[in-house]
Parts: C-alpha cells; structure tokens; sequence
C-alpha cells in the first residue's frame, strides 16, 4: 500500500469513529434537553426556567455537532477519487459542513445562553415587568428558530453533496450514498418545517427520521472500513 493509499485509509477510519461517535453522542445528550410543547411558549420558558442543567446539555450537543462535523471533515481528505464532479462535491460540502458548524455555534449561543437568561429573568420579575421580559424571551425564541433553521439547511446540503462524492467511490456500497443523501433531505425538510412552524410534531418527526438515516449509513460506513481493515 502506497503512502496516498494508507493516509486515504487512516482518514476513513478516523471519519467513521468520528461520524458515529458524534451522531450517538448527539442522541444521548438530547434525551437530557427538557421537554414539553415547545410552541407553548408561557409553559415552555416556565420549564426552561426551572431546569437546572440546560447549558450543560446545550454545551454537550455543540461538542456532539462538532465531533460529528469533524466527522465530515475526514471524510472529505479520505475521498480518493479522479473524477472531477466527485472533487468538488466533496469540497464544496467541506465549506458547507463549515458553515454549518458556525452556525451551530451560534445556535447554541443564543438557545443555550441567551434563551436561558431572558427565561430566568422572565420566571423572576415583578408583574409589572413579565410582558416586557416574555416578549424579550420570544425574540429570542424566534432568532433561534432562524439560526437553527439555516443551520439544518447547511447541514442537509452537506450531506447530499457528500453523498454525491462517495456514490463515485468504487469501494462504497451505493445505498450508503443514498441513505446520506436521504438524511440530507431529512435535514432540509427540518430547516423548512422550523422556519414556517417552529417546533412543531412535524419538525420532530423529520428529527428522528434524520437521526434513523444518519445512523443508518454511518454504521454502515463503519462495517465497510473494519472489513477494509481485516
């Protein structure tokens, strides 16, 4: 095996860990983040106010997103191929998968901070004052149904240009492609739910069925490099 060979295969190994790691990462912290109807913003902000380790599990989810990006990262420096559309879907969903792990950031900054305090204040304020506070919080809220909305649609497109990259690898079994591609569009139909309704029973369903076809490819993915390795 040639030098380009062997770093192309410690690549794909290092994307594989990395992809899964985050993905199931990700789950596990969410199943932490406090629950209830998240349109129902009197209740909802009520709750988020009471809930004693928001920032930590948003802190989580941002190092699970980055671990998972990361994940993406690897994968693009691990496509071995000569064909020129292949290259510039994997680059191109490189900057993508950029974008949005900025944004990300930026999610987390205003859910997981910003979102947080103008709750508590809102909880803590004299009558007079909870219209102001509530309406501040709202804001808020809605900024974070932009950010993140954007933030899925990078994402989704990510995906789907990655998955346009590896459907040219010869070794890469074809469904794993397409069930990339799938989560892709999994994510955009997130990003467009959250921009029209919020949080609403669609966007959940769209949430696990992106995580189902996440899962699906990237431990796929990771079989067919243990086998490469064997």
């Amino acid at each position: 095996m040639d030098n380009r060979a062997f770093s192309s295969r410690r690549s794909l190994c290092l994307s594989a860990g990395l992809l899964l790691a985050g993905q199931l990462l990700y789950i596990v912290v969410t199943q932490f983040h406090a629950g209830g109807d998240a349109n129902n913003h009197h209740a909802i902000f009520a709750t988020y106010a009471a809930n004693g380790i928001w920032t930590a599990v948003h802190l989580g989810q941002f190092v699970s997103m980055a671990i998972l990006i990361a994940g993406l990262f690897a994968l693009c420096s691990a496509l071995d191929v000569r064909d020129g559309m292949a290259t510039w879907a994997g680059r191109f969903g490189a900057a993508s998968a950029t974008v949005a792990l900025a944004l990300y950031g930026i999610l987390q900054a205003v859910d997981g901070v910003a979102l947080k305090q103008a709750v508590n204040a809102w909880a803590v304020a004299p009558e007079a004052e909870k219209a102001a506070r509530f309406a501040t919080a709202e804001a808020i809220r809605w900024l974070e149904w932009g950010v993140r909305s954007y933030q899925d649609f990078a994402l989704g497109l990510a995906l789907l240009l990655f998955a346009v990259a590896v459907v040219r690898l010869a070794w890469a079994p074809r469904p794993i492609a397409s069930l990339m591609g799938l989560s892709g569009l999994a994510y955009l139909v997130q990003g467009w739910v959250l921009g029209s309704q919020g949080f609403s029973s669609m966007h959940s369903a769209a949430i696990v069925v992106a995580w189902v076809l996440s899962l699906a490819w990237m431990i796929w993915l990771a079989i067919v490099v243990w086998r490469m390795r064997n």
